[in-house]
């Protein structure tokens, strides 16, 4: 699989590019944040905890607000896989699938121990942060996807009959590959998420979610990177459900006031499909990210995905500065996740000075190693 070939930097696109890195993965950790407390629960149940408006600030989950789920934590490992593949490249080894189930697996790892294991010289930093041990729920097709060493493939994908939406919210950092041409985009977060998620609705829903955010990191709108996905999509087969699910949140948006119940309806019984449909309709709808994320996790079905798909839409339209700042105060591993944003950012416009063929940098090897 190959990549085009860089961009040139500036400053400014540098600075911008940081931002919506940024802004994609903190988007994405507060919708999730947001999300989880009510994940599953009715609407009615919603509002009967929270009141007439339902939830519209952080509450208490896993003991905590601002508390994160597996999504954010599986994210994370995508960001680190990414990283981890661009640097492998120099060893005249690349397939960044292989390096991105090692990457998940370095999680699955972080479900079964009680913390950091020093002697996995290999593990990069990311392993090593403590807080990532906790063990948030994870759906069974994750379990299964990373739970030995054969890896998931498009010929014969892990969990075939797998419709859930946690593949797609993994994918947000392939979109931020913004220097790969958007078809080799959606093959690498189609093949990663057949990993775990073996139904077309679950892997196709990962790339085209994967190349909306493509778009948005390059500037464009978010009609218009809907129209790119959906016309990506349509090669493919088994894409109709998705595209469908797409156009009907298009459809949407002109179908008077953003309401609950057309979330509820487009999220459908909480596919991948239904998922992807949502976050598109609560980030075109919402009158700023607080609204979006409230609008999406609000609703019947799983507000976690709901809302880390939203946060990641709308983090990679607007940058971080848009994020709501007590949101942000209170996110668990926001410092985790930052140093983790900026090391992508720094990867993907300074790679060749970290490492190359003028020599390595060592603390960057130490923090990615090639193995």
């Amino acid at each position: 699989m190959g990549a085009a070939a860089g961009a040139v930097w500036g400053r400014a696109e540098q600075q911008d590019f940081r931002s919506r890195v940024r802004g994609t993965l903190l988007g994405a950790a507060l919708g999730d944040a947001l999300g989880a407390p009510v994940d599953g629960l009715g609407s009615d149940e919603i509002r009967e905890a929270y009141g007439a408006e339902g939830l519209v600030d952080l509450a208490v989950g896993y003991g905590r607000r601002g508390a994160v789920t597996h999504l954010t934590q599986l994210t994370l490992f995508s960001v680190d896989g990414l990283i981890r593949a661009q640097v492998r490249r120099d060893t005249g080894a690349w397939h960044p699938p292989t390096d991105l189930h090692r990457a998940y697996l370095r999680w699955a790892a972080t479900q079964r121990d009680w913390g950091p294991d020093e002697r996995r010289k290999d593990d990069g930093w990311l392993a090593r942060e403590e807080w990532l041990y906790a063990r948030r729920d994870p759906a069974r097709s994750l379990l299964v996807g990373f739970g030995d060493e054969a890896i998931g493939t498009l010929d014969a994908p892990k969990n075939p009959g797998e419709t859930g939406p946690e593949a797609a919210a993994r994918s947000a950092p392939f979109g931020l590959l913004v220097g790969w041409e958007p078809q080799l985009v959606v093959q690498l977060a189609v093949e990663c998420a057949a990993q775990t998620h073996g139904h077309p609705a679950a892997f196709l829903s990962a790339g085209a979610y994967a190349v909306i955010v493509h778009s948005l990191a390059r500037g464009e709108t978010l009609d218009g990177a809907v129209q790119r996905a959906l016309a990506l999509l349509a090669a493919r087969p088994g894409h109709q459900p998705v595209s469908d699910s797409l156009q009907h949140a298009l459809g949407a948006v002109r179908q008077g006031m953003p309401s609950t119940a057309r979330v509820e309806e487009l999220a459908g019984d909480g596919t991948a499909d239904g998922l992807l449909a949502a976050s598109v309709y609560c980030a075109l709808v919402g009158e700023d990210v607080r609204h979006g994320l409230c609008l999406a996790v609000n609703q019947a079905g799983p507000s976690g995905a709901a809302g880390a798909l939203t946060g990641g839409l709308l983090g990679a339209l607007h940058g971080e500065t848009a994020l709501p700042p007590a949101w942000l105060a209170e996110l668990e591993g926001r410092p985790t996740i930052l140093e983790l944003a900026d090391d992508f950012a720094m990867e993907m416009t300074q790679g060749p000075a970290l490492h190359g063929p003028a020599g390595s940098a060592p603390g960057w090897i130490a923090r990615y190693p090639r193995a």
